[in-house]
């Protein structure tokens, strides 16, 4: 029965539980709000608070199962900053989180590396950033859980690594190799970062830079540890091996040394990492392991971070701080409260009903519902893992009907020479078999042969039997001669002697081998002859001589064991002959059981082989087929292609382009160059027509390099004289009508063999000739000086930049004396990108002219540079006006930046100076590239070096408006204190003021036009000619559009200073 005082701790036990619940909701709540705040894809760096937070939760439910649970659900593979940011958490997450974390993160091991994966394969600055540090975290946590001595923050002492390497000097070297490839990934995210980068002041401090500087300073944190870490490991390596062992060891530490020295070197000049870490720095050289004496000198680099004295500012919309306080606490106030509660709830509800409360009904229904609820919810956990299982195992069946697919096609792939194989085994057996038939029919000869010496035994085991029977009766007569004389005594016993030496003779050659067998039976034929011979000449003597005859019983007796010897001999080689015959008989059996077999498998091998055959010629046919519809389409595209060019000429929009006949004569000469190629081609592809790869790739070089002939010389004709007009335009079009006509005859098998492409060769010939003599003549200088003006421009151009780069270090020298505070600042970075770009125009002059001289070397051939460049006067003049371009505009540059650190210039004269420049720089890659071989290592040296000049020209500009933003004071606009009349008017007013900037503005890109005009015109480039500028200053990317006014003259393509007109632009070629 319930009393009183046992409700108020249910309600206590109920309110304990809506407790725990509401916090475990608001801790998710939380979580979700840092994770949301802190990983997403704006590019910001993550800020420390949200950070701070998802470490606390970490350590709160004492693991990462919400922060994955949550991170789990972002688009990471919609946004690479996202992905970053993401990796950024992630490695705070496992440096600062709990001990547990790292379990945790180690379960989504796969997910991590399928997400470096997919941002690896991607073109994307960040994207290639995200792949390097998904790499970074999977082996800093493989290496971890493989270390659990070593916690992911690296912050061990020296005993715990000592116990982690242990005694075995193997543990110790493989540690070794794995911290070293664990400092690898470190670097290699730290150089990508600071090499994408630019590491001014201007850049470090933008939230874009500081997005991708953020991470560093876990890592540098890391490499220090790392580092320490190797030290250690390497010395004592060295106190247990030789040095040559570790030579690799060493020079890898020294790789990596000077790698983190001027990573941390760079990151120290860097202003975001100033107020953030105090980064140490290393010795000047690596230590000396050579010298155990060393490890004394060495120190611990240890990195710093400073507390911030301000507290953070919360965003309006923060969750509240998160109490730091246990649940059990909050237990045992509850329990000490108890007390108070049960007067609480007697002043509250009185007293209770007869003992009984509806209450407690409720309570029992809710806590029946509540253990449905969880079976329900077991039961939906177990229908889930079911699914997950039955995945799991149609992925796993998946993957093996893979592996079978791939293992059946290396089968069928290996079947072939299986088969060749198996041939060459069956004609190997073949031959064995033979030799085994001859070997045959020799054992066969002597099994024969064998035979003959038995039955010539048997034939001499009759006659011993027939004279041992004459014997018998011999003696039986020699019984009767006891009285013999004593005179024939002596005889006996000498014929006795005889007797048994001639039968032990007899034994010794029963004895001997089988081959010896017929000698000795005809030996023993002589014998018996002499001993019948012998007994024949004793009978007389035995019938007087009855001693005699019982010798001779006993001599009878040793013969006729003698036989019985002999006997069984003869019965052993019967036996052996049929034992060899049975093994001959079955020899021979499994001998034609083998030639049946091995008939079979030739008569199958030889099916297999004349299928395989088969096919393969069917194979080679429907390649055949393949090879010519591929020919085929690419005839067809080339087709396309000359017919739209040849569309071209008759369109009215392309009257208005212009082109150069230098441009023309280049696009000749190399439609001749494909013309051979095409003719070299088509002769392979006759010889072997299973191989159309170099006529399909000779035909796809020669329709476009014919089509950029045809309309380039329409678009020459549109400024050539008249007569000459008329003759390129017709032999435009002859180019085309030929070409289309030996592209129709390579199109249809039957005409493929006569097609000759020597008809477009003569025409394209024709072209070059008139484009030849419509090039305009040098003006400036005569052509046996050229050779020692570009020498002469070169080196002033050279000794220009040179000077300007000494003017820059002595402004500086002076800025840093009369200024200070933000003006020294500006005029520091200034200068600082001007010294940059005067470096790599240096670079980019020395590099235009190693590409003069291997032009030089290589098309002057016997004659003298002079004469080289006499024969190509118009190269060598746009060389030359370069090259002067180049030098005045370093020399312009020093001026500006001279006149703005002392306050007497604009900020805009160095911007303009920087466009100049940059013009100039691509004039002089232009005039060089002209001659140049397309595969010369020193032309990609030479465009590499412009990109850099571009690069460091728009640094220039970058920090020149910088600058010119820190300097500025804007007045901030307040019309508060106006009337509706006064703010009319001062509308009124501004847009007057717009209109007459306006005007200013179209006067000036008309003064501009024509400056360039008169520029042009002294240079010796008549007015059709801006728009091209001899296929030197053009860019083919940005074409310059022509004015939409016949009163405005055309402005060639400078740096960008006039606003594009309205109108699409003209179609503009080289």
């Amino acid at each position: 029965m319930n009393t009183i005082r046992q409700v108020p701790s249910r309600v206590k036990s109920r309110r304990t539980e809506t407790n725990l619940g509401a916090e475990r909701e608001h801790f998710d709540k939380q979580q979700l709000s840092s994770i949301s705040k802190a990983i997403n894809a704006t590019e910001t760096p993550v800020k420390e608070k949200h950070a701070r937070r998802i470490i606390l939760g970490t350590h709160r439910e004492k693991g990462a199962y919400t922060f994955w649970s949550y991170a789990l659900g972002l688009p990471l593979a919609s946004s690479s900053i996202l992905s970053w940011k993401f990796c950024h958490v992630l490695h705070k997450v496992l440096r600062d989180g709990h001990h547990n974390s790292l379990q945790d993160c180690m379960r989504h091991h796969s997910t991590l590396i399928e997400i470096g994966t997919l941002w690896g394969n991607l073109h994307d600055k960040y994207g290639q950033l995200v792949a390097l540090y998904a790499k970074l975290l999977c082996t800093k946590m493989e290496f971890h859980v493989k270390h659990a001595e070593i916690r992911p923050n690296l912050e061990a002492t020296d005993e715990v690594l000592e116990r982690t390497a242990g005694t075995d000097i193997n543990n110790v070297f493989q540690l070794t190799v794995e911290v070293f490839d664990y400092m690898d990934t470190e670097l290699r995210l730290a150089e990508t970062v600071i090499r994408q980068l630019n590491t001014s002041i201007a850049i470090s401090t933008l939230t874009s830079g500081q997005c991708r500087l953020a991470p560093l300073i876990q890592v540098i944190q890391d490499c220090s540890h790392l580092y320490h870490f190797t030290v250690k490991l390497l010395f004592k390596l060295h106190a247990c091996l030789p040095a040559d062992t570790l030579q690799g060891h060493r020079d890898r530490f020294h790789d990596q040394f000077h790698s983190l020295k001027s990573f941390f070197n760079k990151a120290r000049d860097m202003l975001y990492f100033k107020r953030l870490i105090q980064i140490p720095k290393l010795p000047d050289s690596p230590p000396n392991f050579l010298h155990a004496a060393s490890l004394a000198k060495h120190v611990k680099p240890v990195v710093v971070i400073p507390d911030e004295d301000e507290p953070e500012q919360q965003d309006d919309d923060d969750d509240d701080p998160e109490p730091l306080i246990e649940v059990s606490e909050v237990t045992t106030s509850s329990v000490q409260a108890q007390p108070q509660q049960f007067d609480i709830f007697d002043q509250t509800f009185g007293p209770p009903n007869g003992g009984f409360d509806d209450r407690d009904l409720q309570i029992d229904s809710l806590k029946r519902d509540l253990e449905m609820l969880r079976a329900e919810l077991e039961r939906v956990k177990a229908e889930a893992q079911r699914y997950i299982t039955q995945l799991k195992s149609q992925i796993n069946s998946l993957e093996a009907e893979l592996e079978e697919q791939r293992a059946q096609k290396q089968r069928a792939l290996v079947e072939n020479e299986q088969l060749r194989m198996e041939l060459e085994a069956t004609r190997r057996r073949n031959a064995e078999h033979e030799n085994v038939q001859a070997t045959f029919s020799e054992a066969e000869k002597r099994a024969q042969a064998t035979e003959q010496r038995y039955n010539k035994l048997k034939e001499k085991h009759t006659e011993l039997v027939s004279s041992h029977a004459e014997l018998l009766r011999k003696s039986a007569d020699t019984v009767k001669m006891l009285s013999a004389t004593q005179q024939t005594q002596e005889e006996v016993e000498r014929t006795k002697q005889q007797l048994s030496f001639e039968v032990d003779r007899i034994k010794q050659e029963a004895d001997m081998r089988m081959e010896e067998q017929k000698f000795e039976l005809e030996k023993l034929r002589r014998d018996l002859e002499e001993k019948m011979a012998e007994v024949t000449r004793m009978k007389a003597n035995l019938q007087s001589n009855e001693k005699v005859g019982e010798q001779l019983n006993s001599s009878v007796t040793a013969l006729q064991a003698e036989k019985e010897r002999l006997m069984r001999s003869v019965s052993e080689k019967e036996a052996e002959l049929s034992s060899l015959r049975q093994a001959a008989q079955a020899q021979q059996s499994s001998l034609q059981q083998e030639r049946e077999r091995s008939s079979r498998e030739m008569g199958d091998l030889q099916g297999k082989l004349q299928e395989k055959v088969s096919r393969e010629e069917q194979l080679k046919q429907k390649l055949l087929e393949e090879q010519f519809v591929l020919l085929q389409g690419t005839v067809t595209e080339a087709e396309n292609i000359i017919q739209d060019a040849v569309a071209k000429l008759d369109d009215p929009l392309h009257v208005r382009c212009t082109s150069s006949p230098d441009y023309l004569i280049s696009r000749a000469e190399a439609t001749l160059g494909s013309i051979d190629k095409v003719k070299k081609g088509h002769t392979d592809f006759l010889t072997n027509m299973a191989d159309a790869g170099g006529l399909v790739r000779a035909l796809t070089q020669f329709s476009h390099l014919a089509a950029d002939t045809i309309i380039n010389g329409s678009a020459t004709a549109h400024m050539a004289p008249t007569d000459h007009a008329d003759r390129l335009t017709e032999n435009c079009r002859g180019c085309a009508t030929q070409s289309l006509q030996f592209l129709k005859d390579l199109k249809a098998k039957a005409t493929v063999q006569r097609a000759d492409p020597a008809s477009i060769r003569i025409v394209v010939q024709k072209i070059l000739h008139l484009g030849q003599e419509l090039r305009p003549k040098g003006m400036d200088v005569r052509q046996d000086e050229l050779g020692d003006l570009v020498d002469k421009e070169m080196a002033s151009t050279s000794a220009a930049i040179e000077e300007a780069v000494r003017r820059i270090d002595e402004m500086m020298n002076q800025a840093r004396k009369d200024t200070s505070g933000v003006k020294l600042e500006v005029n520091e970075r200034i200068l600082n990108s001007c010294t940059d770009l005067m470096k790599a125009i240096r670079l980019l002059v020395l590099a235009s002219t190693d590409l003069q001289k291997e032009i030089v070397e290589s098309g002057r051939g016997a004659a003298t540079i002079k004469e080289f460049y006499a024969r190509n006067s118009r190269w060598t003049e746009g060389l030359i006006s370069a090259s002067k371009a180049v030098g005045w505009g370093a020399t312009q540059m020093v001026e500006s930046a001279d006149k703005v650190v002392l306050h007497t210039g604009k900020y805009e004269e160095l911007i303009v100076c920087s466009h100049e420049i940059a013009a100039s720089t691509a004039q002089l890659v232009a005039a060089s590239k002209v001659k140049a071989d397309r595969n010369s290592k020193k032309l990609t040296t030479l465009q590499q070096a412009s990109r850099h000049v571009n690069e460091m020209a728009a640094n220039v500009v970058g920090s020149t408006k910088t600058g010119l933003e820190h300097l500025e004071d804007k007045d901030t606009m307040d019309f508060s204190g106006m009337s509706l009349i006064k703010l009319r008017k001062e509308e009124m007013e501004s847009q007057v003021k717009v209109l007459e900037l306006e005007s200013q503005l179209e006067n000036e890109r008309l003064r501009l036009g024509e400056l360039r005009k008169k520029h042009y015109d002294i240079a010796g480039i008549p007015v059709e000619q801006m728009s091209e500028g001899n296929g030197l200053t053009s860019s083919p990317a940005h074409p310059s559009p022509s004015s939409p006014k016949p009163s405005k003259p055309a402005v060639m393509r400078k740096p960008a200073l006039a606003q594009k007109p309205s109108i699409p632009p003209k179609n503009m070629f080289k």
